[in-house]
């Protein structure tokens, strides 16, 4: 069997591959101007088949759609993570004359076993853990202790939402990765004929971008699959 020529996961190749193609039509105007045959027309194709590929191999409607479901995971966690990152902040200083108490909050909240890992590895399984144990530990008793300390309430009702908001995107995105068929050696192909076309439009886009390293990242395939792993 033909080996695939790139060592991310198949839905990673087209989550990317999507991505590339969308921020390559978004910058059109100045590669089209560089690249003759970069037409429209050329752009549309690829993205659909992009999307045929999600479709007929993965068992998902389209790359957009796992892109789309991915991303709304990453603002979820994004901003539970600011908002559990500024109240363990609060919490340490607040109560650091009492560090027994101090130190019962942060286990009773999930911040001693989870944090780390979901912060600083960006661990979405980590994150959910650390979510549904505040949100099971957080007792009205406990709520007014740290609110009497000065942590604005709605800081503490903003976390209980992201609970239940990340657990149910999650959900979408998992669903959104349809029914894991078994890749055929056609879908093999076709993922590494995605990947070659892809890989091309990234190499010369970098090159036409020297000097731009914003717009260049724009085009690096390994920088957008170690983004999405850490979404």
């Amino acid at each position: 069997m033909k080996k695939r020529m790139y060592t991310a996961k198949d839905v990673e190749l087209l989550i990317v591959a999507s991505t590339i193609v969308e921020n390559a039509t978004a910058n059109k105007q100045f590669l089209q101007s560089k690249r003759a045959n970069w037409t429209d027309q050329f752009f549309q194709n690829l993205s659909l088949k992009i999307d045929t590929a999600a479709q007929t191999h993965l068992g998902v409607d389209s790359a957009k759609e796992l892109r789309q479901a991915s991303n709304a995971v990453y603002q979820i966690q994004k901003t539970a993570l600011e908002n559990l990152s500024e109240l363990k902040t609060q919490i340490t200083q607040d109560f650091k004359k009492t560090p027994e108490k101090k130190q019962e909050i942060l286990n009773n909240l999930g911040f001693t076993a989870h944090f780390k890992r979901a912060n600083e590895s960006r661990d979405q399984e980590a994150l959910i853990d650390l979510l549904y144990q505040f949100k099971t530990n957080l007792t009205n008793d406990l709520k007014t202790e740290i609110t009497e300390k000065g942590t604005h309430p709605q800081t503490l009702e903003n976390i209980l939402s992201q609970a239940d908001n990340l657990r149910n995107a999650n959900t979408r995105q998992e669903a959104n990765k349809g029914n894991r068929k078994l890749i055929t050696q056609e879908g093999i192909d076709v993922f590494n004929e995605i990947y070659e076309e892809i890989i091309n439009i990234c190499q010369i886009s970098r090159k036409l971008y020297k000097g731009d390293s914003n717009r260049q990242d724009l085009f690096s395939f390994g920088k957008l699959v170690r983004a999405l792993n850490n979404k």
